[in-house]
């Protein structure tokens, strides 16, 4: 994802990646419906062909229905990890990232001016220099630890084991079922195949992922449930803990964290691929937007400043679901009073938000409009000259937006030294209210609202002039008109060729 960020940023980026070939493993299958719409702002949804939405969620095993929030759902279910890498690596690859597989990070270098990575692959030793490394390489992040990152945390408690498991007749328990000596959760993936996990009480974490196989999840298996296993096969057998990690800073001199590689915890609800997803289209326009020259180096600041606290927030949600969800008899009075909180809608409603990430609100300055650091709500609209399109079509080409609401002149005049930055888009909506009065709305590029007018009333609005320079950097002179045409058919940046960016860790970097 980031790599194909900083590409639409223009921004030149190497890919640096062990694995030769994919494995087509997935430990995740399906992401949140915020993961849904990052990656319908860039015109990747029907990449993954149809998805099935839906309404109904959980929050530590304790069902809820999403549709307490307006427009809302749990997401996409039954996308396997493997399908959602390999329409990012397909889209990053068309946009220009020089994806190397095959390649293993063993060394970096950040001297000040730039990162020199070492990695080993088939042709040998190879060394790699460029103005910044983003460690995207998972939960034993090699980026992490030779960068010297403080990576404070819990250590793991439990070890659950996932297997794949062929030739069995195992009955679904989507949500889980706790029973006396532990918790298991089973649900159909394919005819004949079916997803499990087994959390066994007592089972020792230990500190690092182990091997384990099929005859070890069978046996806890046919402990907790009584059920046999025996005559079945896995077409994969794995296991993960519950650690509970986030490093202190998500960035370092020169070197950047993203997804994993920054926080881990117990999986929940596709959150993990959902917040790495958001690190990136986060990071990614920042990143790009400094190496072109347009922004200076302390707007990657902002990065830790805005993810970090999600990030927090994330690992306290998820060991909060461990605790109702994978304790034993001790926690059976916490499982209940809370079955009980959730008979309200109040709190139906906050915890939606929370697990769908839908409430996520960045801090982006002066001004009180509710959309002020949220996500611009998906919606269609129409352009001043009757093309029909919507607010997330208008974020495919990772661009900033100012949107007209009230066929302003005086607005678009103040904002034409931008022009070469941010797109000006004049559009009419048929559901108005969801931009809660609001006749002009300046759009990040990520999707994030960074200022918003009410009428033309100075007094309601901060500073358009500043939230564009604090959004795409100083103004241009004479910056030339991206015409409304231009934008409803524009899917690549027209930003000037950057310096050749280079990365290295197992994930990105530019």
């Amino acid at each position: 994802m980031l790599a194909g960020e900083l590409r639409l940023g223009g921004a030149r980026v190497v890919v640096v990646e062990k694995l030769a070939e994919p494995t087509g493993q997935s430990r995740g299958l399906g992401f949140t419906a915020r993961a849904m719409e990052v990656f319908d702002q860039r015109g990747l949804l029907p990449r993954f062909g149809a998805l099935e939405k839906s309404p109904m969620g959980h929050f530590g095993g304790v069902q809820f229905d999403y549709t307490v929030l307006e427009d809302a759902h749990f997401g996409a279910r039954g996308v396997p990890q493997s399908q959602t890498e390999a329409v990012l690596e397909g889209w990053a690859g068309e946009l220009g990232a020089d994806i190397r597989r095959g390649w293993e990070l063993t060394k970096l270098a950040d001297d000040g001016d730039g990162v020199e990575i070492v990695a080993a692959t088939p042709e040998g030793e190879q060394r790699v220099r460029g103005a910044y490394l983003v460690g995207c390489d998972g939960g034993q992040s090699v980026v992490r630890n030779a960068a010297g990152f403080d990576f404070p945390g819990l250590p793991a408690t439990r070890r659950m084991y996932l297997a794949d498991v062929t030739g069995c007749d195992i009955r679904p328990r989507f949500l889980g079922e706790r029973l006396e000596n532990g918790m298991v959760m089973a649900a159909p993936l394919a005819p004949g195949v079916d997803r499990i996990i087994v959390c066994e009480d007592g089972t020792p974490a230990g500190d690092r992922p182990q091997a384990v196989e099929f005859d070890e999840v069978g046996a806890a298996w046919e402990r907790i449930t009584g059920e046999s296993l025996a005559g079945g096969g896995a077409d994969w057998v794995s296991s993960f803990t519950d650690a509970t990690r986030q490093v202190s800073a998500y960035r370092r001199g020169r070197v950047l964290l993203a997804g994993d590689a920054a926080h881990v915890h117990l999986p929940a609800g596709g959150q993990g691929l959902s917040t790495g997803v958001q690190d990136a289209v986060n990071l990614g326009w920042k990143l790009a937007a400094v190496v072109r020259g347009d922004m200076p180096d302390a707007l990657l600041d902002t990065y830790h400043d805005e993810r970090h606290p999600v990030g927090a927030r994330l690992l306290m949600n998820t060991r909060a679901q461990g605790m109702i969800f994978l304790g034993g008899a001790e926690s059976d009075p916490v499982r209940k009073v809370f079955g009980e909180l959730m008979e309200l809608e109040e709190v139906r409603r906050r915890l939606a938000g929370v697990v769908s990430h839908l409430d996520i609100t960045y801090d982006l300055g002066p001004g009180t409009h509710p959309l002020l650091g949220r996500r611009l709500p998906p919606r269609p609209l129409k352009l001043a000259d009757g093309t029909q399109t919507s607010t997330t079509d208008l974020l495919h080409p990772a661009r900033g937006v100012l949107l007209d609401l009230a066929d302003d002149p005086a607005l678009r005049a103040s904002t034409a030294r931008w022009n070469d930055r941010i797109s000006v888009v004049t559009a009419t909506c048929e559901s108005p209210e969801v931009f809660a009065g609001a006749t002009a709305l300046l759009v990040r590029p990520d999707g994030h609202v960074a200022w918003a007018a009410v009428g033309k009333d100075p007094r309601t609005m901060a500073d358009p002039d500043d939230a564009a320079t604090r959004t795409t950097g100083t103004a241009t002179p004479d910056a030339p008109r991206i015409t409304e045409a231009e934008v409803a058919e524009e899917r690549r940046p027209r930003h000037r060729p950057p310096p050749m960016v280079r990365h290295p860790g197992g994930g990105v970097a530019p």
